[in-house]
C-alpha cells in the first residue's frame, strides 16, 4: 500500500512543496514551492496554497480557497468552501513597501463557508467562525463568532456543538470535552 500523497493529475504541486503522506490534493489545486502540507489532509478543488504557507496534519481545506503567504493553519483545522484569507493591511496594486501580515489559525479551529479572515489575527484552538462572517479580531479558544464584523455568539465544544450563549466562557473542563463523543 502506498502511503504517499494522492495528487489529482490536474493539480499543480511545484518543486519544493512538501505534501504529507495520505494527503489528497484534488482537481486544479495549486501548491507553491515552499508550502508544507501535513499528513492526512485534504486540499479541495481549485485551492491555492501560497509559498511559505504551513498547513497542519488532518486539516481540510474545501473548494475554492486561497491560503496566502503569512497564513499558518495548525493541525485539524477546517476551512469551508470559498473562505478568504487576507495578508495585506494596506492593499494596493503597486506597493514597494508591502509587508505580509501573518494570521495564525490554531488547532481544531473551523472556518465556515464564505467567511473572510482579515490578516493579523489569531483564531483560538477549537474556535468556530460562522459561514459568511468577517473576522477582524482574534478569537478565544472554543469561541463561536458570526456576523460582519464577527462578534461573540457563544461557546462550542470540540465537535462544534454550542454549549453556551453566555458572554463569559463556561468552565474549561466543559469546553475541553466533546458533548457528543
Amino acid at each position: 500500500m502506498n502511503d504517499g500523497p494522492v495528487i489529482h493529475p490536474t493539480a499543480l504541486v511545484e518543486d519544493g512543496a512538501v505534501v504529507g503522506d495520505r494527503t489528497r490534493v484534488w482537481h486544479h489545486a495549486h501548491i507553491r514551492s515552499g508550502a508544507t502540507i501535513g499528513p492526512d489532509s485534504t486540499i479541495g478543488r481549485n485551492v491555492y496554497v501560497d509559498a511559505g504557507v504551513r498547513v497542519g496534519a488532518h486539516t481540510k481545506i474545501q473548494n475554492n480557497v486561497s491560503v496566502y503567504r503569512g497564513v499558518d493553519l495548525a493541525d485539524e483545522v477546517f476551512v469551508g468552501p470559498s473562505a478568504v484569507f487576507t495578508n495585506d493591511r494596506h492593499p494596493r496594486a503597486v506597493s514597494p513597501d508591502w509587508v505580509v501580515t501573518p494570521t495564525l489559525v490554531q488547532r481544531g479551529a473551523a472556518i465556515g463557508a464564505n467567511a473572510t479572515v482579515v490578516c493579523g489575527i489569531e483564531l483560538g484552538r477549537w474556535s468556530m467562525v460562522a459561514a459568511g462572517a468577517v473576522v477582524t479580531r482574534s478569537t478565544q479558544e472554543f469561541q463561536l463568532v458570526a456576523g460582519n464584523p464577527a462578534r461573540h455568539h457563544g461557546w462550542v465544544c470540540r465537535c462544534g456543538a454550542v454549549v453556551s450563549r453566555e458572554p463569559a466562557a463556561p468552565d474549561p473542563a466543559t469546553l475541553a470535552r466533546c458533548l457528543h463523543g
